[in-house]
């Protein structure tokens, strides 16, 4: 009887820890929601284009890197900056992708 009863609960235990971790699984998503995992893109896509003309005027850069660069500071400040609060603003920013090469 009492060997049942440990079996039971070795079972219970384990359920529970199978069913922790798929859930854990389902459920992280990078902790971040849809609108700042598009605003994290929106700050990758700027920064790569900031990066590759550092010493550059807005103005200095080629028609179509301006008008890219244009654009996604538009959706910048509509989509994240107007809708976001300042601390995922900060985060985003904090966690804008700096590892690439120069002429990608």
């Amino acid at each position: 009887m009492g060997s049942i009863f440990f079996l039971a609960i070795g079972v219970a235990v384990a359920t529970a820890l199978i069913a922790s971790v798929a859930i854990h699984f389902a459920t992280s998503n990078s902790g971040l929601s849809p609108q700042e995992q598009n605003c994290q893109l929106i700050a990758n896509e700027g920064y790569k284009i900031h990066a590759t003309y550092p010493d550059s005027h807005p103005d200095d850069l080629p028609t179509d890197d301006f008008n890219r660069l244009m654009h996604l500071d538009e959706l910048w400040i509509t989509e994240c900056v107007n809708v976001l609060p300042s601390e995922s603003i900060f985060s985003i920013v904090n966690n804008v992708e700096r590892d690439f090469s120069y002429g990608e």
